[in-house]
């Protein structure tokens, strides 16, 4: 069966942005951009041109500097907001506006204080005007996760009629499980009229730690783009990590879905990203974490020294990291020991690596780390004698 292209739509610079103190100026954006068009995504959603002078002038110049990726303006379903949005992406070769409204029962009683029928009209006039700016228009229903799944597939075929060409389902508030978001995307691809003629897009929240889990679902069940950020920034506790979701499909290949991603640059863009907008990778992120291709047990550094793959899925060179990390604590054995003496120049026989382990393990009981200095000065201090 051949393999289905999975639309990468970054939404770093709109969604991401919105982490306090997490605020980008207009310059820090266009390299961003430019990084994001390098690593391969479709799309850039570039920000939210009405929310102020700032945005509209930063989603203007990444549209007039993007050659090869859509790129994308948010929108409530406001006439204000979609003029402006159109006006600010002018200049983009492959422009979209991303527009929409709330459709969860709690949406439409509490924030928007209105009606269903009023929703679905606010919804098709929206991309209707939407469309007399651009041909590319994406449709997005807040709050999908929480709205009962007849009225979304009448809210989702009105807006096909309007024009959509992208339907987003967004679990907003974090809260479907895999199953529940996964069954959502296909009743709506088996309930939904003209739903074959548009593209089904993901946008998942992390409030759960369920993101990366629900946009795969998702996925398997007939969308065809996933709304994601750089290290899962974003609201609250994040959105869905593009480099966990382009490193699931890529490890894989039996789901036949693929990207465009170029992913020995997932490290080098999670490093910009997180530097620019001051917020620090935790170690043990998945595939960009300092912590992701590390080893300090002696049970895994034995098994990845004599094969890396005993307890690494990925080689960290397709993700743009040098190799593994065997880090030395109490907890590392003999053969770690070994491979890491080695590294700088010693190579010991049995007996006296035995008499440096134990040397070793009282330093490591001292310390968290061992590191190459520490080593050094351990040889020197043992007298330790390499082997012929």
């Amino acid at each position: 069966m051949a393999t289905q292209k999975i639309q990468i739509f970054d939404t770093t610079l709109r969604d991401g942005e919105q982490v306090p103190g997490c605020k980008l100026n207009r310059d820090e954006k266009l390299v961003i951009a430019r990084q994001l068009e390098l690593l391969g995504v479709d799309v850039i959603e570039a920000g939210f041109p009405v929310s102020s002078p700032g945005d509209f002038a930063a989603v203007q110049a990444i549209a007039a500097q993007t050659r090869e990726a859509t790129v994308c303006g948010l929108s409530r379903a406001v006439e204000n907001d979609i003029r402006v949005a159109g006006e600010a992406l002018k200049l983009a070769r492959y422009p979209r506006i991303h527009t929409g409204i709330g459709t969860s029962e709690s949406h439409i009683t509490h924030k928007l204080c209105s009606t269903q029928e009023q929703v679905l009209e606010r919804a098709i006039a929206a991309v209707k005007l939407a469309k007399s700016f651009v041909e590319d228009v994406e449709f997005y229903a807040e709050d999908a996760g929480r709205t009962e799944n007849e009225y979304l597939a009448r809210v989702c075929e009105a807006a096909i009629k309007a024009g959509a060409t992208v339907l987003n389902i967004p679990d907003t508030t974090g809260y479907c499980l895999p199953d529940e978001y996964g069954a959502k995307i296909k009743f709506l691809r088996e309930n939904v009229r003209g739903i074959e003629n548009v593209c089904l897009s993901t946008h998942c929240h992390n409030d759960l730690g369920l993101a990366t889990a629900n946009s795969i679902a998702g996925v398997q069940n007939g969308a065809r783009q996933i709304e994601c950020t750089i290290n899962g920034v974003g609201e609250r506790a994040g959105n869905t990590a593009l480099e966990e979701v382009v490193m699931i499909l890529r490890q894989h290949p039996y789901l036949n879905l693929r990207t465009n991603i170029n992913t020995q640059l997932l490290a080098e863009t999670s490093a910009m990203v997180s530097q620019m907008m001051g917020m620090p990778v935790q170690p043990n992120k998945a595939i960009v974490g300092s912590n992701a291709f590390s080893h300090s047990s002696g049970i895994h550094q034995d098994g990845v020294i004599k094969n890396r793959e005993t307890y690494e899925i990925i080689d960290p060179r397709e993700v743009g990291v040098s190799n593994s990390s065997i880090v030395l604590t109490a907890r590392s054995g003999r053969a770690a020991l070994a491979y890491r003496l080695q590294k700088i120049g010693y190579d010991f026989d049995k007996q006296v690596l035995n008499k440096a382990y134990a040397s070793f393990l009282q330093l490591a009981d001292r310390q968290k780390e061992v590191v190459d200095s520490d080593l050094h000065i351990l040889v020197e201090q043992e007298n330790l004698v390499a082997a012929n």
